[in-house]
């Protein structure tokens, strides 16, 4: 396959940067984060249930979420998602992504996903001022509004690196950050074959999927991934979704 255009140039450019990225998070030992299922037990316990389209207290969920879109992939995989029932949440990132393809933002948000940011340049926040980290959080937020209508509430971090300053900033700005469980490090490989089954290895109830649709072997394994979930009983639900009747909490962080 030849890899030209600016989907793959960003695409070598995020594998760089992930190479220090592993399941653990590398640069977050210690960090506290929230799981899906304690959001809903804290919900439970106040104001009257509101669980949209599915109650993940008994089904058992699962989100697919993709980072660092939309790609010239990503008409491809909107198209299966669709085709399947499937609803996903789209961490996007800014420049050379949502300014590059702003269509498929709007029709991301249009048939159901979740949109959200991973920062406009995929710069490390924790290396960052605050004023930096501002600006990164404050960008893809101001654009994704822009074109869907809808005012992000969730970001990532790129490689899930954050500390207590990045908190305090999403805090500020309305975000709160949501990290992984499974990750199939698609960056490391184009075989779809091995991407579906590193997902299927480590999948389990109320996880939550990072995936990448701007490298080549991603887009292919998902019809076997959403097939063999399926068929294991889970449902796909938007990250929202997964933790309802709870919401996430600005400066809080999610796994």
């Amino acid at each position: 396959m030849k890899k030209t255009g600016p989907g793959f140039r960003a695409a070598a450019r995020l594998a760089t940067a992930a190479t220090a990225l592993t399941l653990t998070l590398t640069g977050c030992t210690g960090l506290e984060t929230t799981a899906p299922s304690s959001v809903r037990a804290r919900a439970l316990a106040g104001a009257p249930a509101q669980f949209g389209t599915v109650d993940c207290r008994r089904a058992r969920c699962i989100a697919l979420t993709f980072d660092a879109g939309p790609s010239e992939n990503s008409p491809r995989l909107l198209d299966i998602l669709k085709r399947e029932g499937v609803p996903a949440t789209f961490f996007l990132l800014g420049k050379r992504h949502i300014d590059t393809y702003p269509e498929l933002v709007r029709r991301m948000a249009d048939e159901g996903h979740e949109t959200a940011s991973h920062t406009w340049d995929h710069r490390i926040l924790t290396e960052l001022k605050p004023d930096e980290i501002r600006e990164e959080l404050k960008r893809p937020t101001e654009e994704i509004a822009r074109l869907t209508g809808r005012t992000p509430t969730l970001m990532r971090p790129p490689q899930g690196r954050t500390n207590d300053t990045v908190h305090e900033i999403c805090r500020e700005l309305g975000l709160a950050e949501v990290l992984w469980s499974v990750t199939a490090k698609d960056y490391t490989t184009d075989d779809p074959a091995l991407i579906r089954q590193r997902v299927l290895d480590q999948s389990s109830r109320d996880c939550i999927i990072l995936l990448h649709d701007l490298y080549p072997g991603t887009v292919p394994a998902v019809p076997g991934i959403i097939k063999a979930l399926k068929e294991r009983g889970y449902v796909f639900v938007t990250v929202p979704q997964l933790l309802a009747p709870g919401k996430a909490e600005p400066g809080r962080v999610y796994r």
